[in-house]
This record gives C-alpha cells, sequence and structure tokens, in this order.
C-alpha cells in the first residue's frame, strides 16, 4: 500500500459525490491518506469526475498538511493563502 495512515472521510466524500454523477461510483476504489509529508489522494480516471472530486475535497487539503507538518506551495495568486475549513 502506498499511504500509511488512510484519510477515511475523504473516500467517502469523494464516492458521495461521484454517486450523484455515475450509480456505479459506489464500486470506486476512491481513497485518499498520507504518506510522510504527503497527502495522496486518488482520483476516478476521467477528467470530468477528476474535476468534480477535487473540488470536493480540496478546501480540506492546505488542513491536511498543516496538520501532518507539510509545507505549503501557492501557485495561484489568486487563491487565498490561508483556505483552512472553519473551525
Amino acid at each position: 500500500m502506498v499511504i500509511t495512515r488512510e484519510l477515511e472521510g475523504f473516500d467517502e466524500l469523494i464516492r458521495r459525490i461521484s454517486l450523484k454523477q455515475v450509480p456505479t461510483a459506489i464500486l470506486s476504489r476512491q481513497t485518499a491518506g498520507t504518506r510522510g509529508k504527503c497527502v495522496i489522494v486518488n482520483l476516478p480516471g476521467r477528467p470530468s469526475a477528476i474535476d468534480i472530486c477535487l473540488n470536493a475535497v480540496f478546501p480540506a487539503v492546505p488542513y491536511c498538511l498543516d496538520l501532518i507538518g507539510a509545507r505549503r506551495i501557492e501557485v495561484n495568486p489568486d487563491v487565498p493563502v490561508d483556505r483552512r475549513l472553519p473551525s
């Protein structure tokens, strides 16, 4: 297995979002987890499904990176520096 710690909420969210688009999404193996200071998200194969799922989980990614002590790399000046989930 590539990940050392599973982020269980991610796979639940990805499947729930995917089920709205594709009835067979329940069969998917979408998962997410950490390995060292990396967050790894396994996304579906279709570009449109990737877009939908990534937009669903992305708000939590910066917070996950903070929790595991990873560095952030800001690549888009239009995106706010702090995109943490509300407490």
